[in-house]
């Protein structure tokens, strides 16, 4: 199965688990391209039905540079037939307010606009008070990985969600 990974990143945190997750989806079968967004663009999608969106939260609760720079174009892009998941990076511990606050805000265009979204992933194991990166079913729009306190979990995380998005994707 062929899948677009689409990542940003300013520290290279983001980058790092996104080969991390090349690797798990490639040793599961999936057929991986991955693009920075740096020097990728929306119309990218265009070749994928399955989308994957690693996205990391900046301050408080904005998006990483590169999404920044593209989510005019992306919040009117047809995600019809288009099924996205997400990975979403942030600290829990120094921004409690706006934990993964940055996948909720690129989920919602996803849903609003035609797609749907695989890998809702549950929020056990992290501590926060709020997040936009919340669906209504109460789970995380996506993985959450937390490189800054939980990072010994990052491995184990992106193992078990690549075995529940296979199924889901199946």
């Amino acid at each position: 199965m062929k899948i677009g990974v689409f990542y940003g990143t300013n520290t290279g945190n983001t980058e790092t688990v996104v080969k991390k997750l090349k690797d798990e989806l490639t040793n599961n079968g999936f057929e991986v391209d991955v693009y920075d967004m740096a020097s990728a663009s929306v119309s990218d999608f265009d070749n994928y039905e399955n989308i994957i969106i690693a996205v990391p939260t900046w301050n408080d609760g904005e998006l990483q540079d590169d999404w920044d720079s593209v989510f005019n174009e992306y919040k009117e892009y047809n995600f019809t037939g288009k099924k996205v998941g997400f990975v979403g990076l942030g600290d829990q511990e120094g921004y409690p307010d706006n934990f993964l606050d940055a996948i909720g805000t690129l989920a919602k265009p996803v849903l609003s606009n035609g797609g749907t979204i695989f890998g809702y992933w549950p929020t056990d194991g992290y501590t926060f008070n709020e997040s936009v990166g919340l669906a209504e079913n109460g789970k995380f729009y996506g993985l959450g990985i937390d490189v800054d306190n939980q990072d010994d979990l990052t491995d184990e995380r992106i193992q078990n969600w690549v075995a529940q998005i296979k199924n889901e994707l199946a």
